[in-house]
C-alpha cells in the first residue's frame, strides 16, 4: 500500500504563527506521547507508522513548503512532491500517482490511499483506512472513501449518502455526494444515514492514472510535472469520485477533527500558555501562544486566545475565531514570513527596515543544524554581513574554503559565490542591505564538500 498525503493551505487560518511557507499543520503545539512538542502532520506520521501501515509515504505539496517538510518528516524518509502551481486536490492527486507510477514503478494494481495530512483523530481512524484498503483488494469498488459517523448536522462538511439497504455493513455503495449543505438539508441528509465526507480515498493505481493520462499522457514524471498547467483546476471529489461509476464508503465512528480555527485549537492544546506567559486567576478560558521574546501577561481575561509571533499579534474572542481570514485581507500587506523552517534549520527575523533613499536592511538569526548547510549560492541584489555568534563551521567564499568560529565576520558582497556547512549547530546574526530582500534572489550551484 502507498499512501500520498495531501499538504497545502496558504497559512491564514492559524495567523500569526502559521504564514506562507507555515501553515497550520507545521506548528509544534500538539503534546507528543513521550511529552514533546510536535506538529499535526508528525502525529498523523506516528500514527500511521503505530498503526503499521507505514510502508510508504509520497507527500504531495507546494514547492514553498518542501523544507518544512523535509525537516520535519525527514526521519522517516517521505518522498516529497512537488507542484510547480496550486491547481486543486485532483492535480496534486494525479502528480502524486505519476510519480509512484513512473519514478517508484509501482504495479497498476498497488493499492493507494490518498488522505489529508492533518486530521486530529484516533487509532480507529487508521484501522478504517486497512478496512479501505481490504475493500478495494476484494474489488468491492474502484474507487472506496472514508465516511466520518457526522456528530451534528454541520454545515461544514460534504456528504456521502450511501444507497438504501444494510446500514450495519462495513462497505456500502455510494448513492450520491452533497456539497456543505444548509443546515435542514444537512439534517434530512443525517436521517438518510449520510456521512461526512472525510477526503480519504482509496484505490489501485492503474485507476487513477487512466484518468489523468486522458489529460498528460507523457513517458516520463518530469514530463508530466513539465505540463502540470494541463491538468483541470479541480478538486478530486469532483473530477473523479462523484463521477465515478463503482464507488463504495467505510465509514468510521470516532474522534476527528479540522484543527483549523484558533478556538479548535485550543481545546486540544496541553496547557493554557506556551512561551512567556503569565496568568492571573482571574483569567477565564484564556488560552496564549508567545512566541516572542518578550514576557505577555494577561489580568482578568475571559474567553480570548492570544497568539505573538514575529509575524503579528492576534486578540481574539474565541466564538470568533473562524473570522481571522476575512480581517487578514484588511492588512493590505504582501510582507515576507519571519519565521521558516527549512532542510538545514531554521531563521526568523528579527528587524526589517527601509530608509528614505530606498535602501533596505533586514537582520535574521540563524541556525544550521550540526552536519547541515546551505547550499552554494549569489545573491544578485543584496550584500550580506555574517556574524557567528556559536558554533562552528566550514565557509566557502569563491571557492576558497575555511573554518568559522563564534566571533568572525564575513562580508558576502553581491555575485560572490557562498556556502556554510555546521560542523555543530551553527548559529549567525546575518544582516542583509540592498534594493531587494527577497528569498527568491538565489541562483544555486553544485557543490562538493571535501
Amino acid at each position: 500500500m502507498k499512501i500520498i498525503l495531501l499538504s497545502g493551505g496558504s497559512g491564514q487560518r492559524l495567523w500569526p504563527l502559521s504564514n506562507g511557507t507555515q501553515a497550520k499543520q507545521f506548528l509544534r503545539l500538539l503534546k507528543s506521547p513521550e511529552g514533546e512538542k510536535e506538529s499535526m502532520v508528525q502525529r498523523v506520521v506516528r500514527q500511521i507508522k503505530e498503526a503499521g501501515l507505514l510502508e510508504s509515504i509520497t507527500v504531495a505539496t507546494s514547492m514553498s513548503q518542501a523544507d518544512m517538510i523535509a525537516n520535519q518528516l525527514g526521519e522517516y524518509g517521505v518522498d516529497i512532491v512537488t507542484e510547480p502551481a496550486r491547481r486543486d486536490t485532483f492535480p496534486a492527486i494525479a502528480l502524486a500517482s505519476a510519480y509512484l507510477q513512473k519514478e517508484k514503478h509501482c504495479r497498476p494494481d498497488e493499492i493507494v490511499v490518498v488522505m489529508p495530512c492533518d486530521p486530529y483523530t484516533e487509532t480507529g481512524y487508521f484501522h478504517t483506512i486497512a478496512k479501505m484498503v481490504k475493500a478495494v483488494e476484494s474489488n468491492a469498488a474502484d474507487l472506496v472513501l472514508m465516511g466520518i459517523t457526522p456528530t451534528s448536522p454541520s454545515s461544514k462538511f460534504g456528504y456521502i449518502v450511501p444507497q438504501a439497504g444494510d446500514a450495519s455493513a462495513e462497505v456500502q455503495p455510494v448513492n450520491r455526494f452533497v456539497e456543505k449543505p444548509e443546515r435542514a438539508l444537512a439534517e434530512q441528509l443525517l436521517a438518510e444515514g449520510a456521512l461526512w465526507n472525510g477526503g480519504v480515498f482509496a484505490f489501485r493505481l492503474g485507476y487513477i492514472t487512466q484518468i489523468l493520462e486522458k489529460y498528460v499522457n507523457a513517458p516520463s514524471f518530469t514530463e508530466v510535472r513539465a505540463r502540470y498547467q494541463e491538468f483541470p483546476k479541480i478538486s478530486f471529489d469532483y473530477e473523479v469520485a462523484e463521477r465515478a461509476s463503482s464507488v463504495a464508503v467505510v465509514s468510521f465512528t470516532g474522534q476527528w477533527k479540522d484543527l483549523g480555527t484558533w478556538n479548535a485549537l485550543t481545546e486540544e492544546l496541553p496547557s493554557q500558555t506556551i512561551g512567556n506567559v503569565v496568568l492571573d486567576e482571574q483569567a477565564v478560558n484564556t488560552h496564549v501562544v508567545n512566541e516572542l521574546d518578550l514576557p505577555l501577561i494577561c489580568v482578568g481575561t475571559r474567553d480570548l486566545v492570544i497568539a505573538t509571533s514575529n509575524d503579528g499579534i492576534l486578540v481574539a474572542d474565541k466564538d470568533h475565531s473562524e473570522d481571522l481570514k476575512k480581517h487578514l485581507a484588511k492588512l493590505g500587506t504582501d510582507s515576507r514570513p519571519m519565521y521558516e523552517e527549512r532542510r538545514w534549520g531554521e531563521y526568523k527575523v528579527i528587524d526589517h527596515i527601509e530608509f528614505a533613499d530606498g535602501q533596505k536592511v533586514l537582520t535574521k538569526r540563524l541556525c544550521i543544524r550540526a552536519g547541515k548547510n546551505i547550499s552554494y549560492q549569489v545573491h544578485h541584489h543584496r550584500e550580506e554581513v555574517w556574524t557567528i555568534i556559536n558554533g562552528t563551521g566550514q565557509l566557502v567564499l569563491n571557492g576558497e574554503q575555511r573554518n568559522v568560529k563564534p566571533g568572525d565576520v564575513i562580508h558576502i558582497r553581491r555575485e560572490q559565490f557562498h556556502a556554510i556547512r555546521a560542523i555543530t549547530d551553527l548559529y549567525i546574526i546575518e544582516v542583509q542591505s540592498g534594493d531587494r530582500l527577497t528569498e527568491d534572489d538565489i541562483t544555486r550551484y553544485p557543490y562538493t564538500w571535501e
